[in-house]
Formats: C-alpha cells, structure tokens, sequence
C-alpha cells in the first residue's frame, strides 16, 4: 500500500512506459498515413474522438469504481482480522484462569497467529515458514493433511476450545462468545477467498482498452489537420492520460497480490502477531514491517 501523498512521475511511467511506446509508434504511423495518403481523401470530423473520448470516460469511471470497491473490502476484511484477533487473544488470556492451563492457552494465541500466517501466504499464493513455528508438532501433522492450511487451523481451534468447555475452564455463555470469534474468523478468512478467486469481468477491461486505442488513433487523423507533427506529442499525450487512469484502477482489481499498491498484508499480519505476543508477555517481539523506501508498505 502507498503511504506518501505524493508519487514520483517514474512510478507512472515505470507502469506505463511500454504502452507509451507503443502508442508514439502507433501516432506516428497514423501521421505518416494521414500526411500521405488520407488527407486526399477524406476529412475525420472532431465529433468521432469527442464521443470516444465520453465513452472510454464511463468505461474507466465503472472499472475503476469496481476495483476499488474490490480493494476497500478487502481492507474493511483485514481490519475486522485486526479487531477480532485481539479480541480472540484477550478472551483465551482472561476467560480461561486455570493456572494449569497455561500452555494451552499461549498456544491457542499462537495457533491463531499462524492461522493469519497461513491465510496470508494462500491469498499470495507464495510460501511462508512464519506459521510453523507457531505450532506444535501434533499441529503440524494435522494440518499437514488437508490442503486449506488455514481452515485446517481452524479447525483445531475449534477442537482446543471444546476441549476447554468440557475440562471445565470455561462456561457456556464464555464458550459461545469465544466459538463466536471462530465463526468470525471463518466469515473472514472466506471473503478473502471469495475477493481472491473471483475474476474481475475482462469484457470491461478489453473493451476500454479496444476503445482507448481506437481513441488515441481517431485524436491522431483529427490533430494532424491542423497540428501537424505536433500531432504525434499530442495524440500520445491525451492517450496517455486515458492509458495511466485505466491502468491505475486496474492495479486495484487484485488486493492480495504483492505490489506496492495492494493490501500490505504482511503490515497487518505483524502488527496483530506483535499485539498478541504483547498480551502474552513474551520477550521476543520481531520488529514492525517498515515502509519501502518511505513510499510503500508490502
């Protein structure tokens, strides 16, 4: 995620600097065909670009809406992570006070952190070794089993928490608020997935970019009537602007992935694992992820 106000003219152009080639290339060819060949002919009237231009504004408008709408959930998710997680980590510290129940309980926190562990490294779909480390080798085994690693944790959460209500160590009103935490922890865990593994509609994208192309090479017969090579720079100009907006709402479309612009998960999941190991009085507490190059955090 960005965190300055401003952004550098070279994150922009890093994006988009092969479509920019593309499109001076494309305008100069159109110059050339124009200057040569369809000024004898023909005269494009400035009404085609214009009503191109109005539509490619409503496409754009609509995708990036979307996108963007995608991305705030995802947020608004991750942040409910953030609450509930603390929540979990206060109940199990504070509901549970039998003394010899000490270790299960630490391990139930740290259960959980590994359950964020591993819910994030599905959703980037990369491997993560920080979850194992925050479970036995019983866990290990179990999870080991099942390919949804994170439900699988869950799933053991669940198992611990019964075990708690039937030992005694919690009652049953204590025992619904805590299996309510689970439930909404998988209410979570499963609106990631559902923002992950659904694909944003590509008829919207491919049609913006057919309309944009379409647009960058009418602006090129109309500007070379009275522009004449000045046409070239102008035409890449207004394209560029067309290109560089779509392109920015489309970076928006996956939140998970690893990129300076989507949800910086890695942020998020440090922040609840330095929380909760401060509520367990450990000694050992990594360090909070920092910004990269104080420009973005992954």
């Amino acid at each position: 995620m960005l965190t300055g106000q401003n952004i550098r003219l070279g994150r922009i152009l890093k994006n988009t600097w092969q479509v920019d080639i593309i499109m001076v290339v494309t305008c100069t060819v159109v110059y050339l065909m124009h200057d040569n060949l369809i000024k004898y002919h023909i005269e494009v009237p400035v009404i085609v670009p214009t009503l191109l231009g109005t539509a490619i504004a409503f496409f754009i408008g609509f995708n990036n809406n979307q996108a963007y709408d995608r991305w705030w959930e995802a947020r608004k998710v991750w942040g409910a992570l953030v609450n509930d997680s603390r929540s979990w980590a206060r109940s199990v510290i504070n509901y549970v006070p039998a003394p010899e129940m000490e270790e299960m309980k630490k391990q139930m926190v740290y259960r959980h952190i590994a359950f964020l562990y591993a819910l994030k490294s599905a959703l980037r779909k990369t491997e993560d070794s920080s979850y194992p480390k925050y479970l036995t080798e019983d866990d290990i085994k179990e999870i080991g089993r099942q390919s949804n690693k994170h439900n699988a944790i869950l799933n053991l959460q669940s198992k611990y928490l019964h075990q708690l209500r039937e030992a005694g160590a919690i009652d049953g009103f204590r025992f619904m608020q805590m299996d309510a935490l689970l439930v909404k922890f998988s209410d979570e865990m499963g609106m990631s997935e559902r923002i992950k593994n659904t694909v944003f509609p590509t008829t919207y994208s491919y049609l913006t970019k057919l309309f944009i192309w379409l647009f960058v090479v009418a602006v090129s017969l109309v500007t070379a009537q009275t522009l004449g090579v000045w046409s070239i720079f102008a035409s890449w100009l207004l394209g560029f602007v067309f290109v560089s907006t779509q392109i920015n709402g489309m970076s928006l479309v996956n939140p998970f992935e690893n990129t300076a612009v989507s949800i910086p998960l890695n942020q998020i999941t440090r922040t609840i694992e330095i929380n909760l190991l401060e509520m367990l009085n450990e000694q050992a507490i990594p360090e909070p992820v920092k910004p990269i190059n104080n420009e973005y955090v992954l």
